[in-house]
């Protein structure tokens, strides 16, 4: 289903799809490729949303920089300094989050509209990224496919060409609360990482890759989130051809769970401690699945570079249910 959402301020039209299969409802808007709500049963199997959200394309545009439920990129999470070598020349993005560049600059693709096009039991979306845009090389042709598979999971496809030689690193930036509502830090979690890449002050990867085994980052058996979280966690297994489960979490009251699987080798855990009104901190958890930030600036990372002729490529998948 396909309706008005609102207008931009220029008088660009912003439409919201709506896929449901398997008891799972999905809310879609054609701005920013925003999941704008997602509505699955709990243990009772009374079904409510367990997205954070705006009623409205005001709220989102009063409120961009928690980037809620949008698609992110050119390249999500932060690139140091904001700027990057590629090729013998040093690019300089725009410091949206000073010193750094977040989540592909202050016009990223989270506030672009986008076309989109119903596919079976989903969508495509899709738009060009021109040369320049943000300060990122080369013209970059993105499609996006949202669908909802026989068991109600949420399955997200990237995929990118350029025509010059570029940095990608796509994601969503859904924050869940698998109750609906109040504070999400009493969720249970785990995680399939051993490390975790340590950040400095300005929330910068220092390049090494610690060991989970002894500290809080320790979430390969279940435990509650609690808060303080903004950091990559390197997945078992690195970059996979096929989706693997990484994570899951629980929600206690509710019974609801929340798995994700992804090609990716990380993944963001965000606990959302700074959260502004109509939101408070802690309201949502959290899980981009990623490349891990400043990779452009560190070889020793997973590489981001794609170039002409290759086609980047990411999957990940939301699944949802309860016990």
């Amino acid at each position: 289903m396909n309706e008005l959402f609102g207008t931009l301020p220029d008088g660009t039209p912003v439409h919201r799809w709506t896929l449901q299969r398997a008891g799972v409802r999905v809310r879609i808007l054609s701005y920013g490729g925003i999941v704008q709500s997602v509505e699955t049963p709990d243990r009772d199997g009374r079904a409510g949303n367990v997205v954070l959200g705006f009623a409205d394309l005001d709220g989102y545009l009063k409120h961009p920089e928690p980037f809620l439920g949008a698609l992110i990129g050119r390249y999500a999470n932060r690139i140091a300094g904001a700027r990057f070598p590629l090729d013998g020349v040093t690019y300089a993005l725009e410091p949206n989050n000073a010193p750094s560049s977040l989540h592909g600059g202050g016009q990223g693709f989270d506030k672009r509209v986008w076309d989109v096009a119903p596919v079976e039991h989903g969508l495509r979306l899709s738009r060009v990224s021109p040369h320049g845009e943000e300060g990122f090389p080369g013209r970059l042709e993105v499609t996006v496919t949202y669908t909802l598979d026989a068991s109600g999971a949420l399955r997200i496809a990237y995929e990118a060409v350029t025509d010059a030689p570029t940095v990608v690193n796509l994601t969503n930036h859904s924050y869940f609360h698998l109750g609906g509502s109040g504070n999400a830090g009493g969720h249970e979690l785990r995680i399939a990482a051993s490390r975790f890449t340590p950040v400095d002050d300005d929330l910068i990867p220092t390049g090494d890759l610690e060991d989970v085994a002894g500290t809080r980052f320790d979430f390969r058996e279940a435990r509650k989130v609690g808060s303080g979280y903004d950091h990559n966690f390197v997945l078992d297994g690195g970059v996979t051809e096929a989706a693997r489960e990484v994570a899951e979490l629980y929600d206690p009251a509710s019974g609801r769970v929340l798995t994700v699987a992804t090609t990716e080798p990380g993944i963001q855990l965000y606990t959302a401690d700074h959260l502004s009104a109509p939101f408070s901190p802690g309201d949502g958890i959290a899980l981009e699945t990623q490349h891990f930030p400043d990779s452009p600036n560190r070889p020793e990372f997973p590489r981001t570079v794609l170039r002409p002729g290759g086609v980047y490529r990411s999957e990940t998948a939301y699944g949802f249910g309860a016990r």
